[in-house]
């Protein structure tokens, strides 16, 4: 218990009396941190701290990596915390011990008595925030605004998909259009590159041809495995994915995430869910993911990206247990005992005339943030019209000059939610077409017309500048063993719609909810049959299979007992 002399030694509470002290030291909350642990970490709730015994580093994530500031330290009698709650914030740092240290914590409340009642302690701890505020001013000034330089056309699919990438793995970058700003391209790059350029931290040049892969080796970024045996394998990081990875590696489960992209999938893509519990001011995709993936990988999760798996196969695990082997791309095996499906599902495919040639040059399948500076000042059309291109229309009208929603329903209510039909009838360069379909899509070496015919009129053709589809999804689960079972379109079984199959054994046990026909291994998220199609669904079923697994490695483990 902390004590008011203890306080005494922090400069903040020297004007105090020792009966105001005593009454302050009641309410602190006495928190014991050992080395390298961290006090609190950058984007959490603030509080007061007043050092009492040890020493603390500050850090802070600086584009995309973590940075120590050796020159700030925290030592015995200092105090902290106050910056963000006077702001407002959340934490803007990180603190971690150096050495074993003990610390007083205050809350809000706690706080805000204490500059209301003590004008001397107002007066240092103001002072102390002016001071550390203008820290924060020369670190935005010498920070640069990017880690990453892309250079490359808009039309370049190579280009848009490392900027893709950048952008959900929230990596900061700028990039330079080859075509239309040539004279903002540093001197130093060559001129006759064929197809994009990348440089990493004003140093790296990533060798020609640059892929996703390559630049997220440059960048540091995991994309290999470093264990031969997991517990569980999570094939896909969007919303199932990262749940199943955050609860698995909290209770303890070695854990490996295998993500083609980056962590989030198509949710990832979303330039705004305001319909996510917890959010009430919305929260846009790319950053809830981003949360989710810093939980994963804080619980000790491994995640492993731009790697595909092709293959995965039965086999006995070490101690003769059941498991899978699962091979990646360029050859990489990996062993475990469960495996989780969280793959979600691709865009459906638009059949229209001229569509497929332009897939790249205008034409595109969902609607990254990344295509905000693609589509300044022209007109955009978006086909579909549920929520993600209701979504995809609302960030788009602050950029284009025009967004025109083609729905093939009678009423965008339909298929909607209701709050982003109210926003989107407040918007005045947005409009919605329904009953209207794509006929025909056209340009020369990227889109500049449109076709579209409404039901019971002539088609009619106009300017196009861009153009998201966004009509739906279909599953893509070719690449899975023949043996598992699949509804008609793909998606994959599992519980009740397996029991009664052949290969089953129902006299044992009947398959847990989110099992499929194949033992151990269980599915999640979009891509399961009958599945609901939300953000917070994919979440909930994700933490589910987690706690399939557990079950399920309980009866393995009793199996291998029972037999030896």
């Amino acid at each position: 218990m902390i004590t008011g002399e203890e306080l005494r030694i922090c400069k903040v509470f020297e004007c105090l009396d020792a009966a105001e002290r005593d009454r302050l030291a009641t309410k602190a909350a006495d928190i014991y941190v050992r080395p390298d642990e961290y006090l609190i970490r950058e984007g959490e709730t603030p509080h007061f701290f007043v050092l009492l015994e040890g020493k603390l580093k500050l850090s802070k994530e600086v584009l995309g990596r973590e940075r120590f500031f050796d020159e700030i330290k925290y030592a015995t009698g200092d105090f902290f915390g106050e910056v963000p709650i006077l702001l407002g914030t959340s934490s803007l740092a990180s603190l971690k011990a150096v050495t074993w240290c003990r610390v007083a914590r205050f809350d809000l409340q706690q706080f805000q008595e204490l500059i209301r009642d003590s004008e001397k302690c107002s007066a240092v701890i103001m002072q102390a925030m002016n001071e550390r505020l203008g820290r924060v001013q020369r670190h935005a000034m010498e920070t640069p605004a990017a880690r990453v330089l892309v250079v490359g056309s808009q039309y370049d699919t190579d280009c848009r998909d490392i900027r893709t990438f950048l952008a959900m793995n929230r990596i900061p970058y700028e990039w330079l259009d080859r075509d239309n700003e040539a004279d903002r391209i540093p001197s130093c790059m060559p001129k006759d590159v064929d197809g994009p350029a990348v440089v990493i931290d004003h140093a790296f040049w990533v060798p020609q041809p640059p892929t996703v892969r390559k630049v997220a080796q440059a960048l540091g970024l995991r994309t290999h495995p470093t264990k031969p045996m997991y517990d569980v394998v999570i094939v896909g990081g969007g919303p199932a994915g990262l749940a199943a990875a955050v609860y698995g590696a909290s209770e303890g489960l070695c854990v490996l995430l295998i993500e083609r992209n980056a962590a989030g999938g198509q949710a990832g893509t979303s330039t705004r869910i305001e319909n996510y519990l917890g959010f009430p001011n919305g929260v846009s995709g790319d950053e809830l993911s981003e949360k989710a993936l810093r939980q994963a990988t804080r619980f000790g999760a491994e995640m492993v990206l731009t790697r595909t798996v092709v293959n995965v196969e039965a086999m006995t695990v070490a101690n003769g247990g059941h498991g899978y082997c699962v091979e990646l791309d360029g050859g990489d095996r990996v062993q475990t005992r469960t495996v989780i499906l969280a793959t979600g599902v691709d865009w459906r495919r638009l059949e229209a005339p001229g569509v497929e040639d332009l897939l790249g040059k205008g034409v595109l399948y969902g609607a990254a943030r990344t295509e905000s500076q693609t589509v300044i000042g022209k007109d955009v059309f978006i086909v579909g019209g549920g929520n993600s291109a209701g979504q995809a229309a609302m960030y788009f009208t602050n950029y284009a000059r025009s967004v025109t929603m083609l729905v093939r329903g009678p009423k965008v209510e339909f298929t909607m939610s209701q709050y982003l039909v109210d926003q989107l009838s407040q918007k005045c360069n947005v409009s919605i077409e329904t009953n209207t379909v794509v006929v025909e899509a056209e340009g020369e070496g990227h889109l500049e017309s449109l076709t579209t015919q409404a039901k019971g009129e002539e088609p009619q053709t106009r300017k196009a500048d861009a153009l998201f589809v966004m009509i739906g999804a279909d599953a893509n689960t070719s690449w899975l063993p023949k043996g598992i079972e699949r509804d008609e379109r793909g998606y994959i079984c599992t519980g009740r719609d397996v029991v009664d199959l052949p290969g089953w054994d129902s006299r044992r046990r009947t398959p847990f909810l989110l099992e499929t026909n194949l033992p151990g291994f269980f599915c999640a998220g979009d891509v399961r049959h009958e599945s609901i199609k939300r953000v917070s669904s994919g979440v909930g079923e994700g933490s589910m299979a987690i706690a399939f697994v557990h079950q399920y490695l309980a009866l393995d483990d009793h199996a291998r007992l029972k037999a030896s």
